[in-house]
């Protein structure tokens, strides 16, 4: 741990407590107050002396707004957004700013108001914003919502009438891990002005009852509409909060804390700043605390003085001066762009090149709560290697301009220093400590001067860079190079300049395109890198040099009418980024339900409108006990070792940490697993337990572990190398495989290689257990998916009888599968806390902890041999697969086995002989997830039918078209297909899709653009509903009818933002015929519903509809007498009638699925129910020069049966779409050769995000088809996992792009492409002559900085 120490309170420094706070004497007449004022939904709060330390978010929190949620701490996620106002008497504004509450220090806000969701809206009145999300569908789990809801809402307050673009912009620094973002997009932009797009005879509406487009409607012509037409709630900006007036009065004053580890000082004039710098050289300033706040948390690193810097007016001026502009240098990055854009209007155009640049990278910086309070003073002393203003500064000569005191006049002096000269290592400049930044002075650009920015990171929104790069130039009257300043970030310990590459060009004409060849080959020649460079990527990072600098050339060229010839008339299409188009969306769903009154029917989620306002209950949100401890877990920091010793001495001694327990203080078994008990409660980890989460988590680094190191594994290929597997060996023969192969015409070997996937729920695990006085009980509150396996588990660990034990869940915020089995360590370890220690005991994991040890979804290699005949049928498949468990076993089989059984995709071969090994490595336990390895099986098919087709020479869409399954055949594991609908999904989407037009365009396109590429690609799905283990497939319910005719359902599934208590309460209020606001669920416990399986495959609506569906028909039978005799009567006077007559009016249901059971062994038995099946067709746009990529439209069609309720449905088919486009393109887990994870937060783990969905997006369910073999309850399908491998949609036309970058280059040779298919993956699979050229060679003694695994 790293401190900066420096004596606070010292008589020589003249430093003493006075009557009205700390007072300095020194020549400055400095009284710093200790109160911190500010105001918090209106209300006034002063808190004396508040802890620096603690966060604006845990402040909130702990006074019982729990509305506003941590979902990463880095400020990556948006989930604890809240609106900061503040009044600026300067220009008598006040402004409204979005904020990540979990970086804000509390100490910041004095003099500000604080507005967080509770404070716009509640259930009974809501907010406009709050309310139109709900009702358009844009909440599921809900845990990211009141974050996105706050963003729009601050949005809104400082501009009521949005564009839409502002508004798809707002959302920048939010995820959502489940709606796949676009019900949230057609909800804000019922707040928009319409769109000059907006075409009115487009047959769609946006859900207003006001929509523009209904007055644009002649009578007859058919109209679609999204949504139930809602009469929505009008925004009136009049009625918003008012901004405190105490607070338009307020003047700001020095303030001082002390805390329990820091001391933090707030200045409020540049004299004052420069005094208490000139006294504490080493404190830390701090104004955003973007940096800091990560240092702090993350890196572990301590400041014990911080100085606010962010409420000093002299540092955030700005003035337009004859050369250049001159900003100070604190001034927020938002306020930064308005200066900019003034200054486009100020100067003439020819001097604003590199404002224009710096507004370019401004456009991608973060998200915009980090542009609201991040400055440039703060990136500039950072001096991120990878910052993206750095490289503009130091291509444009920009001056620095530090100031300090004179020790011994105290006098302030300044000096300017250029920016070339300013970084002097790995973030080390030459700042003097008593210095600080206070302004910075940026040229105007010169007649003839051409400056650009540019940045590729692997997503484009919210970002950090790969590379990015500052370029400038200055051409004469001739087009010849009088100047040049090449800089770039990413490439080297700082930000530098390519000398070489520009002293080449000097003096050259700019044009000749033997210059150009001559200087990207001087460029490829001056960056040199070696393979296990840090941050890996060696030839990638070399390529977008080359690459941004070509757009450079070809872009100066246009702008100074250079005619250049060859690529005349394509420049405009690629010297830039691409661009979106405003998304859209459309949704043709459901059919009819003539015969139902609520099932059918698109209901919102009932938990939206209590998740949009923050009043949804969620683990860590209940309050805090009597006697609450709060649990930290010990993680081992070793991949593979031997645990020698322990010793938590030292943490023990620390004042609050109140135990530390290991395995050797389980009281029951420290043995577990979900199926192989091949884990520990405690050996790679131990918990410490205090009386707060800040003491629990420092006392873990106290804790010290010996360890003896063994060799590791990672990688399925170095298990498989060592022969490392677990003990299951699954194997699924169907015909003559040895036959087929040789009676082919043509067989085909390869390989395909599909990486893992982190769940990211934005709740992490959380536990809270309580432990009761009498008789041993526990209470367990737990994020999971799988109650009565935490509820037998903690039983077993704690040697007492499961009765005992009650596990409660009111809703989990995502889950995914990642809380099936991995949510259970957690439990166990604080349940042995609890135990001894007889207090209450929470934990709720922090986002790098939780991607830590919660395993992710399994990295699967494929090894196949296929035979086909010359007319293209499949004809025989051996294919090996093998996935990467982790260090134990637990569901990995049953993945495995999933994957195995859906490596056939939709296509039917005679002949199959897949078998299957489960790798054991040193990395986390993997474990279920979304698609539980069906999606990896069918990555493996689609790979084989894209590459046999490519070696054939055969258009793949027909390939699959011949090959697709027909009613009635049988799979490779002998299931007949029954309701085959595939063949007729498949046509349809073609069909409506315009398929075979839009082929010819992209053809046309991709024949005109060398280094645009479009492709285009047509995927099905099949997959196999039911739980592979048998006994799984059950379920029960519990109903109970009360005398004033109010019904309570209870059933064995979780919520988890899928829907499925609104469908369970639509099932009953339609079975029981009672209006659906009478029947309520409360949650889901052992207790009330015993033996439950797991909420998981997709299943639960089917099992737990049924057992609902049987208990209300148990009543309805036992009310149908009464019901008969009294036609007339209310249900409360039937309920009463029956209730006096001694009626049972409480009814279990049950319900386990009927006819499956496969043997293994026998390859015989029925393996699925049924299958839900779908189709999507993509369209993508790659950037050849970065590998940068966008959806431009997709269109999915699914059967789903008949739905429950086709709302929810949608927002599933949505939400797995784009979590499977994530996973298949920029989510690219990575581990460092020791074994740790590298991607363990939003900062370097990238989830698609608002921007990364389909520019068009149109999904359709499949109408009018005909289930005589269905069973399911009301003829549902099962639709939450399904449509997840239709991202791979996306892949396979990026793919069709890069073979067409291919063939412009003649390289004819296969695209083999792994997944994810990330920038750089995209990038180097293009091969051509820049990539051949940048190409860096690993050497033999080096290895790779970090390893997908």
């Amino acid at each position: 741990m790293k401190e900066h120490k420096s004596a606070l309170i010292d008589s020589n420094d003249h430093l003493v407590d006075g009557a009205n706070g700390l007072n300095v004497e020194n020549g400055l007449d400095l009284k710093f107050k200790t109160k911190l004022h500010f105001y918090l939904n209106g209300t006034s709060v002063e808190i004396n002396n508040p802890e620096p330390e603690t966060t604006l978010l845990q402040y909130v929190r702990s006074v019982g707004l729990t509305g506003t949620k941590l979902g990463c701490a880095e400020g990556g996620c948006g989930a604890c957004t809240v609106m900061i106002s503040s009044y600026d008497k300067s220009f008598d504004k006040i402004t409204h700013c979005s904020v990540n509450a979990c970086l804000t220090p509390l100490c910041s806000i004095d003099g500000k108001h604080v507005i967080t969701i509770e404070g716009i809206g509640n259930v009974e009145n809501p907010h406009p914003v709050q309310e139109r999300i709900a009702l358009l569908h844009g909440s599921q789990c809900g845990f990211c919502t009141p974050g996105i809801a706050m963003s729009l809402y601050s949005l809104l307050r400082n501009n009521p009438s949005p564009s839409e673009k502002e508004i798809e912009e707002c959302f920048d620094g939010n995820l959502c891990r489940c709606t796949g973002y676009r019900p949230i997009l057609d909800a804000a932009k019922t707040f928009a002005n319409p769109s000059k797009n907006c075409d009115a005879t487009e047959n769609l509406g946006c859900g207003r009852a006001d929509c523009c487009k209904l007055k644009n409607i002649d009578n007859g012509v058919a109209f679609d509409l999204k949504f139930p037409q809602i009469k929505f709630k009008e925004y009136d900006v009049t009625q918003e909060l008012i901004f405190p007036p105490s607070l338009m009065k307020y003047i700001p004053e020095p303030l001082y804390f002390s805390g329990r580890k820091s001391k933090w000082f707030r200045p409020v004039s540049l004299n004052q700043l420069l005094y208490l710098k000139s006294r504490y050289p080493y404190a830390k300033l701090v104004s955003g605390n973007t940096e800091v706040g990560i240092e702090t948390k993350f890196k572990k690193l301590s400041y014990n003085v911080q100085i606010f810097v962010g409420d000093i007016p002299e540092l955030k001026t700005w003035e337009f001066k004859d050369d250049g502009l001159l900003i100070g240098a604190n001034i927020n990055l938002s306020k930064f762009q308005e200066i900019l854009q003034d200054a486009l209007e100020h100067y003439e155009p020819h001097q604003t090149q590199i404002f224009k640049s710096l507004l370019e990278n401004l456009r991608w910086f973060a998200g915009n709560q980090i542009r609201n309070v991040a400055t440039p003073a703060g990136n500039i002393i950072t001096g991120s290697p990878i910052s993206d203003l750095n490289p503009i500064f130091l291509s444009s000569k920009t001056l620095f301009s530090l100031s300090s005191l004179e020790s011994s006049s105290m006098v302030a002096t300044d000096r300017a220093i250029p920016s070339e000269s300013f970084w002097t290592g790995y973030r080390q400049n030459c700042c003097e400590e008593t210095e600080i930044l206070e302004k910075i002075f940026i040229p105007c650009s010169k007649q003839g001067q051409y400056s650009r920015a540019y940045k590729q990171a692997k997503r484009r929104d919210d970002d950090i860079a790969i590379v990015n790069a500052g370029l400038s130039v200055l051409l004469d009257d001739n087009n010849q190079v009088k100047e040049a300043a090449f800089a770039f970030g990413g490439m080297s310990w700082v930000t530098v300049r390519a000398p070489e590459s520009e002293h080449f060009v000097l003096g050259k004409k700019w044009g000749d395109q033997n210059v150009l060849k001559g200087l990207l080959e001087k460029l490829c020649e001056e960056f040199q890198m070696k393979f296990s460079t840090p941050g890996g990527m060696a030839t990638y990072r070399k390529t977008l040099v080359v690459g941004f600098m070509y757009k450079f050339w070809y872009d100066v060229s246009k702008s100074a009418n250079i005619i250049v010839g060859d690529y005349d008339d394509d420049i405009e299409n690629f010297v830039g980024i691409i661009e979106r188009n405003i998304s859209k969306g459309v949704q043709i769903v459901g059919q009819a339900e003539k015969d139902k009154t609520i099932v059918g029917k698109q209901i919102p989620h009932l938990s939206a409108m209590k998740q949009v306002t923050g009043e949804a209950m969620y683990t860590d949100d209940i309050p805090k006990l009597q006697g609450e401890l709060y649990g930290a877990l010990v993680l081992s920091q070793k991949a593979h070792a031997k645990i020698l010793g322990i010793d938590a001495t030292e943490a023990l001694a620390q004042p609050g940490v109140k135990g530390f327990f290991s395995a050797k203080d389980v009281p029951g078994s420290n043995i577990w697993g979900p199926v192989s008990h091949d884990e520990e409660v405690f050996a790679s980890e131990e918990v410490n337990f205090a009386e707060t989460q800040a003491i629990a988590q420092e006392a873990v680094g106290l804790v010290k572990v010996h360890y003896s190191e063994l060799p590791h594994i990672l990688t399925i290929e170095e298990a498989i190398e060592n022969n490392s597997f677990f003990p299951v060996n699954r194997r699924i023969v169907k015909g003559d495989v040895e036959k087929g192969l040789k009676e082919a015409d043509f067989v085909f070997e390869g390989e395909t290689r599909i990486g893992g996937q982190e769940h990211f729920y934005l709740e992490t695990q959380a536990t809270l257990i309580i432990p009761k006085i009498e008789d041993k009980e526990f209470e367990i509150h737990s994020s999971t998916q799988n109650p009565t396996e935490t509820q037998i588990v903690v039983a077993s660990v704690l040697g007492i009888d499961a009765n005992k034990i009650v596990c409660r869940v009111k809703r989990i915020g995502g889950g995914f599968g990642g809380k099936e089995t991995r949510s259970i360590p957690l439990s166990l370890a604080l349940a042995v806390g609890a135990w001894h220690l007889k207090k209450p005991i929470r934990c709720m994991l922090d986002r790098d902890e939780d991607i830590i040890i919660s395993g992710q979804r399994h990295p699967f290699l494929g090894r196949w041999k296929v035979g086909v005949t010359k007319d293209g049928k499949l004809l025989a498949m051996d294919i090996q697969i093998f996935n990467n468990g982790g260090w134990s076993a637990d569901l990995s089989a049953a993945v495995l086995e999933r994957g195995m059984t859906h490596v056939d995709n939709c296509y039917y071969t005679p002949n199959m002989r897949i078998t299957g090994r489960l790798c054991k490595t040193n990395i986390h336990s993997n474990t279920a997830f979304r698609g539980f390895g069906g999606p990896q099986g069918m990555m493996i098919a689609e790979n084989i039918m894209c590459e046999i087709a490519d070696r054939m020479g055969i258009d793949v869409n027909d390939f699959r078209e011949k090959n697709l399954y027909v009613e009635g055949q049988k799979t490779h594991f002998n299931q007949t297909l029954k309701d085959w609908h595939v063949p007729l999904i498949y046509r349809q989407i073609k069909n409506d899709s315009e398929f075979e037009k839009r082929r010819k365009e992209i053809d046309k396109f991709n024949s005109e653009h060398k280094w645009r590429k479009r492709g285009l690609a047509l995927i099905p799905t099949k997959f196999g509903l039911s739980y592979t283990t048998l006994h799984l497939n059950q379920a029960g319910a519990l109903v109970h009818i009360y005398l004033d005719g109010s019904v309570l359902i209870s059933h064995g599934g979780v919520e988890m933002g899928q829907g499925l208590h609104t469908k369970m309460l639509q099932i009953a209020a339609e079975t029981l015929g009672v209006p659906l606001e009478t029947v309520h669920l409360m949650e889901t416990a052992t207790n009330l519903v015993v033996n439950t399986s797991a909420t998981a495959a997709s299943v639960s609506s089917d099992i737990n509809g049924y057992a609902v569906s049987n208990a209300c028909k148990i009543l309805t039978e036992r009310l149908k007498p009464y019901r008969e005799k009294m036609p007339d009567k209310s249900f409360k006077e039937i309920v009463h009638a029956a209730y006096f007559d001694r009626v049972n009016l409480s009814a279990n249901g049950y319900y386990k699925t009927p006819d499956i059971g496969y043997n293994w062994d026998k390859n015989e038995g029925q393996m699925f129910f049924y299958f839900t099946m779908g189709a999507a067709c993509t369209e993508v746009e790659i950037d050849v020069l970065t590998g940068d990529h966008t959806i431009l439209r997709t269109d999915i069609c699914m059967d789903i049966g008949r739905s429950i309720n086709y709302a929810i449905d949608v927002g599933q088919i949505e939400g797995a779409f784009v979590q499977g486009v994530g996973w298949c393109t920029i989510e690219e887990t990575l581990h460092f050769p020791n074994g740790h994870v590298f991607t363990k937060g939003p900062g370097n783990y990238k989830l698609p995000g608002f921007r990364d969905i389909p520019q068009d997006f149109r999904i359709y369910t499949l109408k009018d088809a005909k289930y005589p073999n269905l069973k399911t309850i009301h003829s549902s399908k099962g639709v939450g996992e399904p449509p997840l491998f239709l991202g791979s949609s996306v892949f396979f036309a990026i793919r069709d792009a890069i073979k067409s970058a291919r063939q412009s280059n003649n390289n004819g040779a296969t695209v083999v492409l792994s997944s994810p298919a990330t920038p750089e993956i995209i990038r180097l699979a293009c091969d051509d002559e820049i990539i051949k050229s940048c190409k860096v060679e690993r050497k033999n003694e080096e290895s790779a900085w970090v390893l997908r695994v």
